[in-house]
C-alpha cells in the first residue's frame, strides 16, 4: 500500500495548516476526506482533474484579465480538493461576520445620517469626507428597512495561532457568490461520496434568502417585483458570475442603458414596451450608477437614478455609497465603534491598522516600517500595496517622505502570513502542494436577520510564499465544505413549487439591447457558415490541381471578390506605385480564412460572433455555449499554429469543416434549445436576412461573372448553396442552369433558396407586427411577388456555357440585387423600431 499523501506534505511552522494539527496529526474535519483521498488511484485522479478542466471550459467559467498572457478571458482557476471547517469553527465564524455586517450598516445609516460617529471623533472628517465614494446626494436618504447592506463579503484569513481576522471588507458591489456556487457544482460533482458521507451544507437556501429578501424591500406598490442584476458588461472582469448570477436567481441581466427613469421611476426597455423595475442588484461601482448626480462621464449608468432612489420608488442593493466602507483605513476604528453603536465587543478582530493621517499613527509607521505593509486609504488611489521589509536605501527614504508629504493617503497594516491548505499537485500523480489560502464569506440582510452563505469562496495563493492572494496575480479556488452535525438542507433555487397563479409563458422582460444581440448573433453565425462554405469550395479546387478545377478556383475566387470575401484586385495587389508582386491566390484564401489584413477574414467574423454571444450569455443553453467555446477553442488553436508556420490548405480546409459543424450545432440548439419569445424571432430573422443577401448576391454575382461559364461552376454552385445533395436525388444528369436556378432561387421548399428565406421573413415580420404591433411590413412581400413574375422559362434551352451573359442571366441578376438592397433595408428599419427606439421615424420609414 502507497504511504499517504500527508507524510510528503510539508508542514509550515510560521503559519496554521488547515489540514493539519500542530503535532502533525490530520484535523478531526479532515481525517475522513483524507483517508478516501488515500485510497484513489492515480487514473481516478487524473480522471477528477480533467473533469475540472472540462467543466471549467464547457461552462464558459472565466475570470477577465487585462493584459493577461493566457488571453482576457482566462479560465477560472479550480483546485479540486475543498477547504473543510468543522461545525463548531462554522458556528464562531458565522456569528462574528453577521456581527459585522450589523455593525457596517449601522456605520452607513450613521455616516448618510445625523453623522454622530464624525461629531463625537469616533472617525476623522478627514478620512470620510476625503473619500471619494463619500456621495453627498446620497445625504438624508431613506432606504427600505434601513438597509444599506443587503450583501456583504468578508475577506478572512487566520494569524498563525489559528484565529480569524478580517484582512478587507466588500461593501459596494461584493463578488465571487456566483463563483462559489460554481465550484461547489463542479467539486460536489468529483467527490459525490465524500460530500455526501462529511454532511456538507448546501448553498441554495442563501440564494433563495436573498431573492426573498430583495422582493420584501422593494416598493412594488402592489405589484410582482421585478428584480434586474446590473452589470457593466462583458469587458468587466466577473462578468461570467453576473450572467451566472442572473440565469440561477431568475434575474433580468441589463447594463445601463437597458434602463430609464420617467416620472422618478426606473423602467426597463422592452420590445412590448417600458416595464417597472422596482429592484436593482448592482455590480456597478457607486460613482458609475447615475451620470447626472454622481459621476458626469459615466457610460455605464442610468441617468435620473438617484431622484428615483430618493423619491423611495426603487431599491438599489446595495445602496448607492456603501463602497465608503472598502477603505482599508477603517477597521482600525470599529472596535470603539462596536461598543458605541451596538454596545458589543468585536467578535473578529480585523488586521491590525494604522492610518496615517493620525500623527500617532505616522510616526509608529515610520518606525516600525520593516514589520508593516503600506497600503493606499482609497480604493481609487490605485496603489499597489509595499512591503517595508522590500524597500532599501532610496526605496525606503523615498516611502517616509511621501507618508509625511501626504499622511492621510496611507495606511499601515500588520504583516500577515496566510494559513497553508492543501492543493493538488497537476504535474505529480501523488502530491500535496501547500498553498496560502484566504477566505470570503458571504452574508445577505433578510427580514428575519442576517443570513450568512454556508460555504464562501476561498482564494488560493499561485505559490507557496506569497504575501497577498489575488485572482489577477495567478490565483486559484477551492470550493468550502462546511460540515454539519444536523441534517441538510437540501432545498434548491431548481425544484421550488410554482403554483397555476405563476405560470409564465413567453418572455416579456427582454431588453432591446438582448434582442439587438440575439439578431446580430444570428447574422453573424449565418455569415461564418456562408463564409467557411465559400471558402472551402475555393480551397478544395485549389488542392485539385487538375485544369478544370483551376477554371474553377479562378471563378470562384472572382465571386469572393464580388462578396467582399476576398479584396478588390486593386486592393489584392497593393499600392500600384510600388513593384511588390500580387499575392498568390492560395496566400489570398489563407488570409481570408485567418488574416489581419483584409477584416480579419473569416477568423474576424468568428470573433463578432463570439462578442456577441457574450452580450446574452445568460440566455443560451449549457450545451448551446459548449458549442460556442469550442467554435473559440478551435480559432485559437488554428491562430497559434498559424503563427509558427504558414498553415497548408488542408489545414485551413480541417479548420472550415470544423466551424462549419459547429454552426449546423449552433442552427440545430436554435430550432430544438430555445423557448420561442422575442429574443428567438429576432435570432431567425437575423439569419434569414443574412442567408437572403448573401444567396440573393451570389446567384448575382455567379450570373454576371463571365469566368463562371467554365466547366464545373454549376456544380460548385450547388455545392456552395449547400442543395448539391437535393439537385442530385431530384435530377440523374449534370448540373444544368434551369434546374439549378429553379433549386436556389425559386423553390420555396428548399431552405437554402432565395424564396424559401423570403417565405419565411414574411411570415415572421407577419408574427411580429401581430405581437408587437404596429404597421406592417411589406418589403418582403414584395419582393416575393416580383420574384414570382419573373419567367423562368426564359433559361429553357440555355446553355450555360456557350452563354455571354445574357439577357436573362442580366434581368436575374438585377432583380436579386434589388431584393438583396431590400433586405438590407428591411434590417436598418428593423434597427430604428425596435432596438434604436425611433419612434417617430420607425413608424415613417415602416409605413413607407
Amino acid at each position: 500500500m502507497p504511504p499517504s499523501l500527508v507524510s510528503f506534505y510539508p508542514k509550515k511552522a510560521d503559519r496554521f495548516d488547515e489540514m493539519l494539527a500542530d503535532d502533525g496529526s490530520v484535523r478531526p474535519s479532515w481525517q475522513s476526506f483524507v483517508t478516501q483521498l488515500d485510497a484513489a488511484t492515480p487514473e481516478q485522479m487524473r480522471h477528477r482533474l480533467d473533469y475540472v478542466r472540462r467543466r471549467i471550459l464547457e461552462n464558459g467559467v472565466t475570470y477577465n484579465v487585462y493584459a493577461d498572457p493566457k488571453g482576457a478571458d482566462r479560465p477560472w482557476e479550480l483546485d479540486p480538493l475543498p477547504l473543510i471547517l468543522s461545525p463548531g469553527e462554522w458556528q464562531q465564524l458565522s456569528a462574528a461576520v453577521t456581527q459585522r455586517a450589523r455593525l457596517l450598516n449601522a456605520v452607513l445609516q450613521d455616516l448618510y445620517g445625523p453623522q454622530t460617529l464624525l461629531h463625537d471623533g469616533s472617525l476623522p472628517p478627514a478620512l470620510i469626507f476625503g473619500h471619494k465614494n463619500y456621495l453627498w446626494p446620497c445625504r438624508g436618504l431613506r432606504l427600505p428597512g434601513e438597509i444599506h447592506l443587503h450583501l456583504y463579503a468578508a475577506d478572512l484569513a487566520r494569524s498563525p495561532d489559528g484565529r480569524w481576522w478580517v484582512i478587507a471588507d466588500r461593501t459596494q458591489a461584493p463578488s465571487g457568490a456566483g463563483y462559489a456556487l460554481e465550484n461547489r457544482t463542479i467539486v460536489g460533482r468529483v467527490f459525490p461520496e465524500q460530500f455526501r458521507d462529511l454532511h456538507v451544507q448546501h448553498l441554495a437556501s442563501f440564494f433563495r434568502d436573498l431573492q426573498d429578501s430583495l422582493a420584501y424591500w422593494a416598493p412594488t406598490s402592489g405589484e410582482t417585483a421585478l428584480v434586474v442584476l446590473l452589470t457593466p458588461g462583458p469587458y468587466n472582469e466577473t462578468y461570467f458570475e453576473h450572467a451566472y448570477l442572473a440565469r440561477y436567481l431568475g434575474f433580468p441581466l441589463v447594463e445601463g442603458h437597458d434602463l430609464t427613469v420617467r416620472g422618478e421611476r426606473v423602467y426597463l426597455r422592452t420590445l412590448s414596451g417600458l416595464r417597472r423595475v422596482h429592484a436593482i442588484l448592482r455590480r456597478l461601482d457607486d460613482d458609475f450608477c447615475d451620470p447626472l448626480e454622481l459621476r458626469s462621464d459615466s457610460a455605464l449608468g442610468i441617468p435620473g437614478l438617484m431622484q428615483a432612489v430618493r423619491a423611495g420608488n426603487v431599491l438599489v442593493a446595495n445602496a448607492l455609497g456603501s463602497g465608503l466602507l472598502e477603505s482599508p483605513a477603517l477597521p482600525g476604528f470599529l472596535p470603539a465603534i462596536s461598543e458605541k453603536l451596538l454596545g458589543e465587543k468585536l467578535l473578529m478582530p480585523s488586521v491590525a491598522t494604522w492610518w496615517c493621517g493620525e500623527r500617532a499613527a505616522l510616526e509608529f509607521t515610520i518606525e516600525h516600517l520593516d514589520d508593516l505593509v503600506i497600503k493606499g486609504s482609497y480604493p481609487s488611489q490605485r496603489f499597489d500595496p509595499l512591503f517595508g521589509n522590500e524597500l532599501k536605501g532610496s526605496q525606503r527614504q523615498e516611502m517616509i517622505a511621501r507618508l509625511r508629504a501626504r499622511p492621510q493617503a496611507y495606511v499601515a497594516q500588520e504583516l500577515v502570513n496566510f494559513s497553508q491548505a492543501p492543493a493538488w499537485h497537476e504535474r505529480h500523480e501523488r502530491a500535496l502542494l501547500p498553498r496560502g489560502v484566504g477566505l470570503r464569506v458571504f452574508v445577505a440582510a433578510t427580514p428575519a436577520g442576517h443570513v450568512v452563505m454556508p460555504g464562501g469562496l476561498t482564494r488560493v495563493a499561485a505559490v507557496s510564499n506569497a504575501r497577498i492572494i489575488s485572482m489577477q496575480r495567478g490565483g486559484s479556488s477551492k470550493d468550502t465544505w462546511v460540515l454539519t452535525e444536523q441534517a441538510v438542507n437540501t432545498f434548491s433555487l431548481l425544484k421550488h413549487s410554482v403554483g397555476k397563479a405563476d405560470l409564465v409563458r413567453g418572455g416579456r422582460n427582454l431588453s432591446s439591447r438582448v434582442v439587438e444581440s440575439l439578431y446580430w448573433f444570428g447574422r453573424y453565425a449565418e455569415r461564418c457558415d456562408k463564409t467557411s462554405r465559400l471558402l472551402r469550395v475555393a480551397l478544395a479546387r485549389l488542392i485539385d490541381a487538375g485544369g478544370d478545377a483551376q477554371n474553377a478556383l479562378g471563378a470562384v475566387c472572382d465571386l469572393a471578390r464580388i462578396l467582399q470575401v476576398l479584396p478588390a484586385a486593386e486592393q489584392a495587389s497593393g499600392k500600384a506605385d510600388t513593384a511588390e508582386a500580387p499575392p498568390s491566390r492560395e496566400a489570398e484564401l489563407l488570409r481570408a480564412v485567418c488574416g489581419k489584413e483584409w477584416g480579419e477574414g473569416l477568423a474576424g467574423d468568428i470573433r463578432r460572433l463570439l462578442w456577441v454571444a457574450t452580450q446574452v450569455r445568460e440566455r443560451f443553453s449549457l450545451d448551446n455555449w459548449h458549442a460556442i467555446n469550442r467554435l473559440q477553442q478551435r480559432l485559437q488553436h488554428y491562430s497559434a499554429a498559424g503563427k509558427a508556420l504558414p498553415p497548408a490548405p488542408s489545414d485551413a480546409l480541417a479548420f472550415l469543416d470544423e466551424v462549419l459543424l459547429t454552426s449546423s450545432s449552433l442552427a440545430g440548439f436554435a430550432m430544438d434549445n430555445m423557448t420561442r419569445d422575442d429574443g428567438w424571432r429576432f435570432l431567425i430573422i437575423g439569419r434569414r436576412i443574412e442567408r437572403l443577401m448573401f444567396l440573393a448576391n451570389m446567384v448575382a454575382g455567379f450570373l454576371r461573372l463571365q469566368s463562371t461559364r467554365a466547366a464545373g461552376s454549376l456544380e460548385w454552385l450547388l455545392e456552395l448553396s449547400d442543395s448539391i445533395i437535393t439537385y442530385r436525388s431530384r435530377y440523374m444528369t449534370q448540373p444544368q442552369v434551369l434546374p439549378t436556378i429553379d433549386l436556389i432561387v425559386f423553390d420555396e421548399g428548399n431552405p437554402h433558396s432565395v424564396s424559401f428565406q423570403l417565405q419565411i421573413l414574411v411570415r415572421y415580420l407577419d408574427n411580429l407586427t401581430r405581437l408587437l404591433g404596429g404597421p406592417r411590413e411589406e418589403s418582403m412581400r414584395s419582393a416575393r411577388a416580383s420574384l414570382h413574375g419573373f419567367d423562368l422559362g426564359r433559361f429553357e434551352g440555355l446553355s450555360f456555357s456557350q452563354c455571354r451573359v445574357c439577357d436573362p442571366c442580366l434581368d436575374l441578376a438585377l432583380l436579386l440585387g434589388d431584393i438583396s438592397l431590400a433586405a438590407a433595408t428591411l434590417s436598418d428599419r428593423l434597427e430604428m423600431r425596435f432596438f434604436s427606439h425611433v419612434g417617430d421615424v420607425s413608424r415613417q420609414t415602416f409605413a413607407s
